[in-house]
Parts: C-alpha cells; structure tokens; sequence
C-alpha cells in the first residue's frame, strides 16, 4: 500500500489537468476512441513510470488482429487492468464493479475507455448490461473482464474459481476468449515494499467460439481457468 501513496504523492501537481483532459475527451461526442485510448497509456505510463513499476509483455502476437474479443485475466489487485493496458497497443475497454467505479480517477477512468460498470448484487440490471457488452464484443469492441471478480492481499499468484456468468458474452457473442495471466502485479500497490518492482503479463492462445460452442458456461470457465494455471506453474517452477 506505501506504493500506492507514494504514485499518488508523485503525481498530484499532475492530477487537476490530467482529470480535466480526461473529462473532455470523455464528454466528445462525436469521440475519437483512440485518441482517448492514447491518453489512457500516457496515463498509465506515467502512474507505472513515477510508482518504479515495470510491466513486462509476452504473447501480445497471439491477439486477434481483428473483430472484438474477451480478455480474461486472472486477478491479484489493483495494478491489473492497467499492466493489461499498458501492453495491450490498440483500445480496448473494461468492466467494473459499480460500487467501487465512482471514486475520483476510477469513475474518469471508466468514462474515458467507455467501460461499463456491474451491479454485483442486482442480477436484472446485470443482465442488461451484460447483453449490452456482448453487442459491442460482436460488434468488434475488446473487453477486460476479470473472472474471479475480485481479489484479497493473501491470494498472490493463486487463482480461485472463475465465475462461470462472465463467458455467456462469449458464447453469445461468438468471439474468441484470451486468457491473460498476470504475474506479481500484486506487488505494486497490494504490498508495503517500496523497492522497484516487475510484472508480467502473457497473453495466451485465444479460445475460439468452435472450441467452446458445445461446453457449458461453467465448462468454459473451468477451461479458461485451466489453461492461465498451466502457464502460472510453469513460469513459478
């Protein structure tokens, strides 16, 4: 947590105009995507470079070149979506707990990629959402979707079941799945060492649609969380 301070300690000056450009480019209409995707990286390279954090990227060839897909990462804190950004080049969006997405930076975060924010426990405002997802996943959007849908500072580099609901966007989307693993970004800000820190980030193989058309959502989930154990084993050996 010293971490997490001291990025934020390094870069009040910053915050008023950065808040201020964010807001702007969120409230374009027409907006330009990219453009706002470009400052989120900027954003992110900033917060990475000023909080001694290096995010290493592996696998980023295995990414579709085109149409929408789902990134499915496991999930150890708060570094996570953003060591995803910081190596994924083209934009890409993500979904977030609705409780936790109104805090000041959070809620212009979410503004800025055009995210959409789920009511854990209202399952009717979460279906709509979620059927809003999967049109803009068909329509070629990518999305960062996390699904153990949280985290504690014990978990580490460990998974815990992936919640089966996430991967109907796949399955009605028919757009391949990535299973990204994330690998001690819980060391940023979920630990009190300040010492500089490195994490990775390795995009695997997608999952296409004729892979997992015939499986169960739960089949699919265990599946998806097969293959990031696979690979954390063998990068932890």
């Amino acid at each position: 947590m010293w971490r997490f301070f001291y990025t934020i300690g390094r870069n009040l000056f910053r915050f008023p105009g950065i808040l201020s450009r964010m807001r702007k480019l969120a409230e374009r209409n027409p907006y330009s995507e990219e453009e706002s995707y470009q400052c989120l990286k900027y954003i992110t390279n900033e917060l990475l470079r000023t909080g001694h954090i290096r995010v290493e990227s592996y696998g980023a060839e295995h990414l579709p070149q085109e149409g929408g897909y789902l990134m499915c990462p496991n999930h150890q804190g708060k570094l996570d979506a953003f060591a995803v950004i910081a190596t994924h080049e083209t934009p890409c969006t993500a979904v977030m707990d609705e409780a936790k997405s109104h805090i000041i930076f959070i809620n212009e975060i979410i503004e800025l990629m055009r995210g959409k924010r789920l009511e854990l426990n209202n399952p009717r405002k979460a279906v709509g959402v979620i059927k809003t997802i999967t049109d803009e996943v068909a329509a070629g959007r990518r999305y960062i979707l996390f699904p153990e849908s949280g985290y504690t500072k014990e978990k580490k580099n460990t998974l815990i079941d992936f919640k089966a609901g996430c991967f109907k966007i796949a399955v009605n989307s028919q757009m391949p799945i990535v299973p990204v693993v994330l690998v001690d970004t819980y060391k940023a800000f979920n630990s009190w060492q300040l010492a500089p820190v490195t994490a990775q980030v390795h995009f695997l193989p997608p999952i296409y649609y004729e892979e997992f058309k015939d499986l169960k959502t739960v089949q699919i989930a265990a599946l998806v969380q097969e293959r990031i154990q696979q690979k954390l084993d063998e990068l932890l050996s």
